[in-house]
């Protein structure tokens, strides 16, 4: 049999609710360092590249989150040039799976496609790879692989998948592929006990691997429709008209689990179960499966100051954070918003997300303090009409020639100095000064020193948003509207 030719597909465009206040919209999980060296999308770039060659790992993300990814994965950044597929909107994984399949298509109508979220947590990183290969070489005989994890604990929070063990399909050492028998939603606790205890159910990973020729075929029999809409927007693939299209087309998606969609239905789903130390990481509650805990069984993060509690999440960003006494309890202070809740209603935290969002509140979106390529902004203040935020820009480097539409700008240079491009006009700012940016005017700042650049910059207009932005030159490769 031939080698297969192998593309990561990692799935990146998380809520960013379950983690909330430290993950946001714009700041989901994945780019968190939540346990070991890196963020968890960092993690799983690295993990990935272990097995498929980087400019063969496609990410498939949104446009406000496509800056902060390309930041994490500098590294990479040649590799990944080409391979950020922009979803117009959220669709599910069904959607997702069926873009990166037709740009496999399109690079190879052999390809296997291995499919990851981007924020999970793997620590037996060998096991993963070999487990790889193997559900490599069922795929290429047209299965459709999916890993179940061994459950240590009936977790009501997953989903299980029943295997067919009377009709093993392949065993390779200690992987076995066999049928999928079927797919349970997440269970209550008396029945995921009932799983645990007849050793026949696993966790449902969201881990797949299959040709992508093969998941097409499956979309074409199981759901019509969107195979229709990705053959309708193959014929446009690469050309000038295909991003208008995908927004066009995307409309006409329903949003749909990849499991919903084909998973559950196609007679080609096979399970391969594993033990390789997997987590989703899925609320604050379950950061004790991956994280170190102390003696008392508590994971300590930040500037934390704590008497006797016990089994508790315990983050502090900048502020002293004092604790006593607590018992299995979550408590997540950051800068602009604070979490407290027993451990076993950590879930319950998107509920919070949600109703933030139905108040146009901030803190839903991002944090105060925004990493970006160029370097970094807080917001200090904000008000109707108005913003104020503290601009840090790293030596060497410099914001995009740019314009907004509803907002005027006034800077106050209060370390370094910047260099300043305001319409047809160019000069250097020392500390001390300032300047005002009327709206429709392009603009640029520049840091060309060798120390830091700080600027206060007041905004001003009916407007703020991160998305008024028009660029026309840009040393990152953003394009409007992203920030």
């Amino acid at each position: 049999m031939k080698k297969a030719s192998l593309y990561g597909v990692i799935l990146a465009g998380g809520s960013g609710t379950r983690f909330w206040p430290l993950s946001r919209e714009r700041f989901p999980k994945q780019l968190l360092s939540i346990i070991g060296e890196g963020t968890l999308l960092q993690q799983t770039f690295e993990r990935m590249c272990r097995k498929v060659p980087a400019n063969q790992i496609l990410l498939v993300t949104n446009q406000v989150q496509a800056e902060s990814i390309k930041f994490q994965l500098s590294q990479w950044k040649d590799d990944i040039a080409h391979n950020i597929l922009l979803e117009p909107e959220g669709k599910n994984t069904a959607a997702a799976i069926g873009l990166a399949a037709m740009e496999v298509m399109s690079r190879d109508p052999e390809g296997v496609m291995v499919v990851v979220p981007a924020d999970h947590v793997v620590r037996a990183t060998r096991t993963f790879l070999r487990a790889i290969q193997f559900a490599s070489e069922l795929a290429q005989k047209e299965y459709l692989v999916t890993f179940g994890i061994h459950p240590s604990r009936p977790e009501t929070g997953y989903g299980y998948i029943q295997p067919n063990k009377r009709k093993k399909i392949v065993a390779k050492g200690s992987l076995v592929g066999y049928p999928v028998s079927r797919f349970v939603e997440k269970p209550n606790l008396s029945r995921a006990k009932r799983y645990c205890q007849s050793g026949n159910y696993f966790w449902n990973s969201g881990i797949f691997v299959w040709k992508a020729s093969t998941i097409l075929s499956e979309l074409q029999i199981h759901q019509p429709k969107v195979h229709r809409v990705l053959m309708d927007l193959q014929l446009l693939f690469g050309t000038e008209k295909f991003p208008d299209a995908l927004r066009k087309s995307y409309r006409q998606l329903p949003a749909l689990s990849i499991d919903h969609a084909v998973m559950e239905h196609s007679r080609r789903a096979t399970v391969v179960p594993l033990d390789m130390g997997w987590s989703d990481v899925g609320s604050w509650g379950s950061l004790d499966e991956v994280a170190a805990r102390d003696k008392a069984g508590n994971v300590l993060a930040g500037n934390i100051l704590d008497l006797e509690s016990r089994n508790s999440v315990l983050f502090a960003d900048r502020r002293v954070v004092a604790t006593i006494g607590l018992d299995n309890m979550v408590v997540v202070d950051t800068p602009d918003a604070t979490l407290v809740c027993p451990k076993d209603r950590a879930q319950d935290v998107k509920s919070i997300v949600s109703i933030l969002k139905q108040q146009g509140a901030p803190e839903h979106l991002e944090h105060r303090m925004v990493q970006r390529p160029w370097g970094k902004y807080t917001v200090l203040e904000e008000g109707p009409g108005y913003k104020v935020k503290r601009i840090e820009v790293d030596p060497g480097k410099r914001l995009s020639l740019q314009l907004h539409r509803q907002r005027s700008e006034h800077w106050v240079v209060i370390k370094g100095t910047a260099r300043v491009t305001r319409g047809e006009e160019m000069y250097e700012l020392p500390t001390g000064f300032s300047t005002g940016i009327p709206k429709e005017i392009p603009h640029r700042l520049e840091n060309a020193g060798r120390v830091p650049l700080e600027i206060i910059e007041i905004q001003n207009g009916p407007y703020l948003g991160e998305d008024d932005i028009v660029r026309f030159q840009d040393d990152f490769g953003r394009q409007k509207p992203m920030s």
